[in-house]
Parts: structure tokens; C-alpha cells; sequence
């Protein structure tokens, strides 16, 4: 494996936790260094790390909140 890609790798817990969970990455990973883009976008679709996901987080938050202040008021 690519020093940059094993750099890249450990420098963010989430991308070495989702390799040791799905080890067949590591076969990739092995043989270019741009299959990186497609596990980081794999991993962050499956930790729901993606803008969308944090989009939704944030608004069912609001949404509690919300209905929080319904209820003491």
C-alpha cells in the first residue's frame, strides 16, 4: 500500500475502524491509491458522516426542540 494512502488512512479514526470492518478494502486500497476517494466516500456514507446526514441530524434536532418548547409553554 501507497505511504500517502496509509497516511491518509491513520489520520482519521473513522477510515482505519471502517478498514478493519471491511477488510476487502485493503485489496484495493493496495493497488491505487485512487480508490481512496471511493472508501472515503463509502465510509462516510455508512458512519452517516455525509452533508446530508448532518443536515437531517441537525433538523430532527430542531424538530425536538421545538417540540420541547411546545410542551413547557
Amino acid at each position: 500500500m501507497n505511504i500517502n494512502t496509509q497516511y491518509k488512512i491513520k489520520g482519521n479514526l473513522n477510515n482505519l475502524r471502517y478498514l478493519r470492518e471491511k477488510s476487502y478494502w485493503y485489496k484495493y486500497l493496495n493497488r491505487s491509491y485512487e480508490y481512496l476517494k471511493y472508501f472515503e466516500d463509502e465510509m462516510k456514507k455508512a458512519y452517516k458522516l455525509t452533508p446530508e446526514d448532518r443536515m437531517k441530524k441537525m433538523a430532527d434536532g430542531i424538530d425536538s426542540l421545538s417540540k420541547i418548547m411546545d410542551i413547557l409553554s
